[in-house]
Order: C-alpha cells, then sequence, then structure tokens
C-alpha cells in the first residue's frame, strides 16, 4: 500500500495551526462514528483495536476508561512509540523504544499508514488514538472525548454485572460534568498547549494566565473533595487527571506554565491526582512517565537538542507526602 509523497506535512507536529496574532489552534478530529446496535460499527467482542500512545493526555484518557470498565479482553491495545518524527507515531517496528509495540493487524511502520488504509485520501492530522475497526478495516474514532463515552457504555453486555454498572458520565451528573468540561478543556487541557505552542508574547501571556487562572477554580473545586463531581469518579475527573499527572514532568518547563507546580502550590489537586494514581490502577498503569517525557521533549520544533530532563524527582511523589 503506497502512501502521498508529502504526508510528513500531516503529522502531529507538521499540522500545528497558529492564528494570524500568533496562538495556537487546534484542528479538530476526524473521524467521528460510533459504536452501537443497528449501526454501521456494532458492539462485537475482538472486533475493534485501540492504538495509543503512553505520551498522549488524549489517548491516556482511553487507556484509563478502557481499565475501569474491564474491556482489556474486548479490545486490545497497542502502543506506539513516544518519539515521534517526521512522519509521524511510529511503531516499535520502525523505532525499537522500549515499551513500544509493532503493529499486530497490518504490520504498519506507522499510525499514518493506518489513516490511508481507512481513507487513501486523508488530509488531516495522523492522531492517537485511533480507535480501529478489524472488520472493515477502518478508523471507527480518533476524538477521544468520545471514545471514553464509547467504552463507557457500549460494551455492557460483554461485562460483567459490576463493570457494566459503572458509569462515568451518569444521567444525574450530566450537566455538572458538561459545565466543568466547557471550562477545563480550554482552560487547562488545551489551555497548557495554548502557552505552549504560542509563537508571540501576548497570546502566551493569554493563555498561561488562562491555565492559572483556572487551575486555582479547581483547587476551590477540589478543596476537602476526592472527586470533582457528586462524591464519585466520573470521566470529568479522567479528563482533567491526564493533564495534571503532566503538569510537574513538562508543562511546567517545556511549556513555559511555571506559575506554581501542582505539588507545591495547589494542595487540594494534588491529593485529588495522588489518590487517583496510587489507590486506582487503572491510572497508575495507564501512565508511563519515561514515554511522557520523552514523547514532549523529543520534538526538535520545541527542544532542539532533544535533552531529556531528568526531574523532577520523583517523579510523582509518595502517597504519605
Amino acid at each position: 500500500m503506497s502512501t502521498p509523497k508529502d504526508s510528513v506535512s500531516q503529522s502531529d507536529v507538521g499540522l500545528m495551526k497558529r492564528e494570524p496574532d500568533g496562538s495556537f489552534k487546534r484542528p479538530d478530529s476526524s473521524f467521528r462514528d460510533v459504536i452501537e446496535k443497528g449501526g454501521r460499527f456494532t458492539p462485537e467482542e475482538g472486533r475493534y483495536h485501540l492504538y495509543v500512545a503512553f505520551s498522549c493526555p488524549w489517548a491516556t484518557r482511553t487507556l484509563i476508561v478502557r481499565k475501569l470498565k474491564g474491556l482489556d479482553s474486548i479490545i486490545p491495545v497497542t502502543i506506539v512509540s513516544p518519539r515521534i518524527g517526521p512522519n509521524g507515531w511510529a511503531f516499535g517496528s520502525v523505532d525499537r523504544f522500549e515499551g513500544a509495540e509493532e503493529d499486530p493487524l497490518y504490520q504498519s511502520a506507522h499510525i499514518k499508514d493506518l489513516y490511508f488504509r481507512a481513507d487513501p485520501n486523508y488530509s488531516g492530522r495522523f492522531t492517537v488514538p485511533v480507535l480501529w475497526d478489524k472488520k472493515l478495516h477502518t478508523i471507527v474514532n480518533n476524538e477521544s472525548s468520545e471514545i471514553i463515552r464509547i467504552f463507557n457504555t457500549a460494551f455492557n453486555e460483554f461485562l460483567p454485572k459490576e463493570k457494566a454498572a459503572l458509569n462515568y458520565y451518569p444521567e444525574d451528573l450530566k450537566a455538572q460534568i458538561d459545565e466543568l468540561n466547557d471550562w477545563i478543556y480550554p482552560n487547562i487541557n488545551n489551555g497548557v498547549y495554548r502557552a505552549g505552542f504560542a509563537v508571540a508574547q501576548e497570546p502566551y501571556e493569554r493563555a498561561v494566565n488562562d491555565v492559572f487562572a483556572a487551575l486555582d477554580k479547581v483547587e476551590k473545586v477540589l478543596e476537602g473533595k476526592d472527586y470533582l463531581v457528586g462524591n464519585t469518579l466520573t470521566e470529568a475527573d479522567i479528563r482533567l487527571w491526564v493533564t495534571i499527572i503532566r503538569f510537574d514532568p513538562v508543562y511546567h518547563g517545556l511549556f513555559k506554565c511555571n506559575f506554581r507546580t501542582i505539588r507545591s502550590g495547589y494542595p487540594a489537586i494534588h491529593s485529588w491526582l495522588h489518590k487517583l494514581y496510587w489507590n486506582n490502577s487503572s491510572f497508575k498503569e495507564s501512565t508511563n512517565f519515561e514515554h511522557i517525557k520523552v514523547g514532549y521533549y523529543w520534538p526538535q520544533s520545541s527542544n532542539p537538542t532533544r535533552i531529556v530532563p531528568v526531574g523532577p524527582i520523583p517523579s510523582i511523589l509518595p502517597l504519605s507526602l
């Protein structure tokens, strides 16, 4: 299978869009189908495959929900190398980084090969996560916020009752979850990227102030609480957590979000972060700090020397502290 010669420009690095004022704008995801009975993609055991990078926060969302719901045997997963390059995300067959795996379905060299298999004329970004359909040989969805909702409910009929009963977007909390997501995503999840990828002083300062204003707000929400909404774990926690776990190792330094660290500046957020990491294996097992740091510090567009910082030490403090 051949791929377009100019596809280097479609790598996750190559299509970073900026506005005329130098601010960063994230392009929308391209594949937005759902898995549902009666639809093109129906719930089936063994039909779907998940491709992710440990370094990517969006992909980590899907890993966490997959583990929480007990979908490990229903939806296999493949981890790519954190060292994203001109051709985008590489499989272990191309970049033998520890923990990177080969594509078990097509022996692809890069994630881009899956995109062109799904659509030979594809012109968007080659991003992860990728939820793949092995029956139709195409991408179901590459938008993490939608994949985690697919995982939340679509495969309940195949799960033990206790796993099927888990619901991270419950009806009675939807409005509160949506309200939180509506300001956490632009100001924190994507806010760190708006700061880190800005190429002018004014949009950077605007973004970094948004980040810390939103973190201050989250700190107040979490004071005396273990979860953001309803005294229970929801997708709001999962969506925020993947950014916070990367904050001190990456965003504080590389992305210049350096007003404060989480560990020293936000006691309530820090406690919430720790309890989820140390007390819930789905969070810890979905986190690989080596992949995270290498993934962010490898692109020469943001770090020409490719020197990966040793700290912070430790990457996450013990729960007892």
